[in-house]
């Protein structure tokens, strides 16, 4: 089995007195498709925030490669671009192209040459469906253009592992379906993916690995049929019945 990518030890995560994350444990390994899932409040995008190091753990360890990325002089800009992150609002940047914005990351922080940064990115906007949309700003493309464009930037890095924050969430319904299909295509490609989502018949479908977090503990994890079919705490089958009501 290959050794995993990321490993998370021991997690908390504090606000002043408000205990965030508590005792979280789990592993990534290569092609893994990790998706947590939980109600509003329990932790989820938190937990993705500190694996990116947007927010940093009040305790624990999370190695990179066997690497704390934590300790001192680590090169946390280095470690994002092999950690990308999709983000719930897209953060495109309004004042640049399509093409403009999966070129930036890649000059700044890989050092890529021009042309083959936009060489780069313009493989990865046909991937997701955005070709003919590389000189549109954001602001003339509707949300689900603008995730899947985020998706395309973030590959544009040629990350390791790529991490979504409730990707479909600030979506109208009907782009949806768009954005997930992109993330199903990435998945059957062996992208190693970790998904915070409310996305229950995608987490079912394409998850080899789910974690039910509530209160900001993991409750229960496991394969997906584990935990859609065999759920084995009632906290998971009350959640799950929920989901399933609607």
């Amino acid at each position: 089995m290959d050794s995993p990518i990321l490993e998370v030890s021991h997690l908390a995560k504090s606000f002043g007195d408000n205990l965030v994350l508590s005792n979280i444990d789990f592993s990534v390994r290569p092609k893994d498709v990790t998706c947590i899932i939980g109600a509003s409040g329990s932790g989820k995008s938190t937990l993705l925030r500190c694996i990116n190091m947007l927010e940093t753990p009040s305790s624990g360890n999370i190695l990179f490669h066997g690497e704390d990325i934590m300790r001192q002089g680590f090169d946390v800009p280095a470690y994002r671009a092999k950690v990308g992150m999709v983000f719930q609002n897209f953060n495109l940047f309004n004042n640049m192209t399509v093409l403009e914005n999966c070129i930036i990351g890649q000059r700044s922080v890989l050092k890529r040459t021009k042309a083959e940064a936009e060489q780069i990115a313009l493989e990865f906007l046909d991937k997701v469906g955005m070709s003919p949309y590389i000189k549109a700003k954001p602001k003339q493309i509707s949300g689900g253009q603008k995730q899947r464009v985020a998706i395309a930037r973030a590959l544009s890095m040629t990350p390791e592992i790529l991490l979504f924050d409730e990707p479909t969430s600030a979506l109208d319904p009907q782009m949806v379906g768009e954005v997930l299909s992109v993330m199903r295509k990435l998945a059957a490609e062996g992208l190693t993916m970790l998904v915070v989502t409310h996305e229950m018949a995608f987490a079912k479908d394409v998850s080899t690995h789910v974690v039910f977090m509530q209160n900001g503990v993991i409750c229960e994890e496991g394969s997906s049929d584990d935990i859609f079919v065999h759920p084995q705490k009632q906290e998971t089958r009350d959640f799950l019945a929920r989901f399933l009501e609607r």
